[in-house]
């Protein structure tokens, strides 16, 4: 494809969040067609994750990341002790956001931030941007804090949002990476599990109960690979996984987006269970449940025989998820150019100061957070 003329060429600030693998997967196929349509630079922030990018990164910065524990859930606690607001404050205020044409935003708060303090406009393009939308699925649970992270976490001037389904015009179908959407699926008699917030021997003692399974267990919390019976422990890689994931009879994982959209893809079997005290998770529960996926409240002894009746099920569920991105990215390009995703942004009291981004929503949240 040839490039436009330089003079016309868009400068182009891609933010990533850092925290978990799926942002990073699909920024994999984001990336090149970004790279034709302008100058690209790159940022990340958080940590957590697993994935790589094979692409030069600009602003690799700290963030606010959230932190896995290992008994199902967000570690609160070790999140609060590891945020902090005046490294972020110094981040966002160094960032030079004003000097791109287009700031694209994937649920990363240092960019969101600071184009709310420079008063430039963000697009958000992110899973997150759907679960907030009054039309997506949600779990007849309330969660205040939860709603209350997604809501300010990483705020945006406009959105546009991948989930399960197209639940308005504003919302796709997921980004199914190149390397899953181009694979031939097989069955190779194992299960994959994924299940990064609870612990190897957690999930060894409960899959241990379900015999004549050969698991195939990706952990966060082993750097070592090794065996257990029939239950096969490795190390998140993603060529590793990719490969347990194209070749299983079916994936027990967390309620994430990414890796269960890919499952439906490969039309494997699913079964999630979504973290405690994570409201994306809890809303993708409720989305891919509506599809007939089955879901776990939490991983104990007692849920076995609802584990053991999945492996031998023969769910079979039909989705369709084209192969859409540049278009997506086209629309949004167009719509800067026509400066429809670049509206007169709402004023906002200053941010001059850590005490006053304590004081905004984001310190808000951290307050919740100590306070849980």
């Amino acid at each position: 494809m040839d490039h436009p003329p330089a003079a016309t060429r868009l400068k182009i600030l891609y933010a990533i969040q850092g925290t978990g693998n799926g942002h990073l997967s699909r920024a994999r196929d984001i990336i090149p067609l970004l790279r034709e349509k302008g100058d690209l630079d790159i940022l990340i922030s958080g940590s957590q994750a697993d994935v790589g990018l094979p692409y030069p990164v600009k602003y690799k910065l700290s963030g606010l990341s959230f932190i896995f524990g290992k008994k199902g859930g967000i570690d609160l606690m070790a999140t609060f002790r590891k945020s902090n607001l005046k490294r972020l404050y110094q981040e966002m205020k160094i960032l030079p956001v004003e000097d791109y044409d287009l700031v694209i935003n994937d649920f990363e708060p240092v960019s969101a931030w600071a184009c709310r303090m420079k008063h430039k406009a963000c697009i958000g393009l992110s899973h997150q941007a759907a679960v907030i939308s009054k039309k997506s699925p949600k779990p007849k649970k309330k969660d205040p804090i939860g709603k209350s992270i997604l809501f300010n976490y990483a705020p945006v001037t406009s959105a546009y949002g991948f989930h399960f389904e197209a639940y308005e015009n504003s919302i796709f179908t997921p980004v199914i990476r190149s390397q899953i959407r181009n694979a031939i699926a097989e069955d190779k008699k194992h299960s994959t599990v994924y299940l990064p917030a609870y612990s190897d021997q957690r999930i060894i003692r409960v899959l241990r109960e379900i015999k004549n399974i050969e698991w195939e267990v990706f952990s966060k919390h082993s750097r070592k690979e090794y065996r257990d019976g029939q239950i096969h422990v490795r190390p998140v890689q993603n060529e590793a996984f990719v490969e347990s994931l194209i070749t299983c009879s079916g994936i027990l994982c967390g309620a994430g987006f990414e890796t269960p959209a890919e499952a439906l893809f490969l039309k494997k079997k699913l079964m999630v269970i979504p973290m405690k005290g994570q409201y994306e998770q809890q809303c993708n529960a409720a989305a891919v449940h509506k599809l007939g996926v089955p879901v776990l409240k939490s991983l104990k002894k007692k849920h076995h025989n609802q584990i053991k009746k999945w492996t031998r099920s023969d769910q079979s569920i039909s989705v369709h998820y084209p192969d859409h991105t540049e278009a997506i990215l086209d629309m949004i390009i167009h719509e800067y150019r026509n400066k429809k995703a670049d509206p007169e942004i709402p004023p906002h009291s200053p941010i001059h100061s850590v005490k006053r981004l304590r004081e905004k929503s984001l310190g808000a949240i951290l307050n919740q957070l100590a306070n849980k």
